[in-house]
Order: C-alpha cells, then structure tokens, then sequence
C-alpha cells in the first residue's frame, strides 16, 4: 500500500494533506525518515510514524459518535450536516456509514464503520440486539405504560414487539427494544398518549456511550468494545 493512502487510511488527513507531511520529513517507517509518498508499506509489518505518532492500521474502522441535535444520521445530505461532516474529513479514504439511524432531533451513540457484516448482525431483526433509550416526554410514565410496552404496542402499520419501560425521576424514562423502525420511539409512546420531548440513545447492544464525550465528539472504539461487539 502507499505511504499516502496508509496514512490517510489510518487517520492521519486527505491525501493531500498527507503527502505535505511527508515532503516535511515528519514521517518515519522502521524509524527512519520517508520522503517519497509512494513508498510500499505492508501493512500489519512495517512500523509508520508521523510527528512521532504511530499510525496504526486496522482493516476496518469503528467510531463511536454522541449524535448532537440537529445532525442527520446519513453519510451526505443537501441540506443539514450529517454525522460524517462531524468527523471533519478524518478517514478520507474510508468509506463510512452510520450503522442505523437517529432521528434529527434525537441525540445520543451512533455507530460509524466501513464492516458492512458487523453492522448488518447489529441491524438484523433476526439478531434481537437491544438499543436503549433515555426520553424526556410530557408527562411522566405509569404502571399501565409499563405493560402497554410490555405486551407490545399496535401501531398503524405495524405491531411493535414487546419493549422494557422503565420510570426514572419526573417526566424522565428509559425504553429497551429490538427494534428500529421510522419514528418508532416517538410513535410508541404516542400510543399510549404522551409525547416525547427529548430522546437520546445510550446504548446498542452491549455498546455504551462515552459519558465523556460531549455532544458532536467522537472517538474510536477502544479493543475492548469492538471484542464485546463482535461476539454479540
């Protein structure tokens, strides 16, 4: 692989920007100085550095992202900055996708990677793989809303499997399900004759946000997470 398109696969900048920092003389493979952007790395066998940082690749990416408001979960839109403009061109060489997806206003994790198979076992319907959810809704939820969500609720087009609702302080909630569809959070609790006011996403599968990171932030999954995440 190309010195280039090594470091800019693993994060380093575009292309472009990559190969100023060679021409600079910041970049060193098996410690010595490399000046020629061209130059064949093996990936997995070499030892690259830039500015005395070790560009580690992987064959594929896993980005945990806290979703702001007002972001679309899409990889281009005409209109609104999606999750990728909040990567601000990181990965330029990597072709990313958000692994489901969060309405506008919802905030909250969102998964973003180039392995089409892990996403599709997290999406799969047959998997089951849980999304939990914190909401803020117009008025706080009861017992009845408890078993509604329990037994499953009929919606227009669809009946929603069972999903675990839980009261937390005031007007405050957490909802578990398997599913994902069109607005469904939002719909469910529209069934049962509440509105949602706030919805935030804390965790798919055995996936947990980062308390650390504030709302647009985002780091890579940690070895650790991506290793609970396969074996889901």
């Amino acid at each position: 692989m190309r010195l280039d398109k090594y470091l800019s696969a693993c994060g380093f900048g575009t292309r472009s920007e990559v190969k100023k920092m060679v021409k600079k003389g910041v970049v060193a493979v098996d410690d010595g100085i490399v000046r020629d952007q061209g130059f064949q790395i093996i990936p997995g066998k070499n030892k690259v550095t830039c500015s005395g940082k070790e560009a580690a690749y992987r064959e594929q990416v896993y980005i945990m992202l806290n979703k702001p408001a007002g972001v679309v979960s899409a990889t281009g839109d005409r209109w609104h900055d999606t999750v990728l403009d909040l990567l601000e061109g990181a990965y330029p060489e990597r072709k990313l996708f958000p692994v489901g997806r969060l309405d506008r206003d919802a905030t909250g994790l969102m998964l973003l990677t180039d392995d089409g198979a892990l996403a599709h076992s997290l999406l799969s319907p047959k998997r089951h793989v849980a999304k939990l959810y914190e909401v803020v809704l117009n008025a706080p939820v009861d017992e009845a809303d408890i078993a509604a969500f329990a037994e499953g609720l009929a919606l227009e087009d669809f009946t929603a499997k069972p999903a675990v609702l839980a009261k937390l302080d005031g007007c405050r909630a957490e909802v578990e399900l398997t599913e994902g569809k069109f607005h469904q959070v939002k719909r469910m609790f529209e069934a049962v004759g509440k509105t949602v006011l706030e919805l935030k996403r804390t965790a798919i599968g055995p996936l947990k946000l980062d308390g650390g990171l504030q709302p647009g932030e985002w780091r890579e999954l940690t070895a650790e997470e991506e290793a609970t995440l396969r074996a889901k």
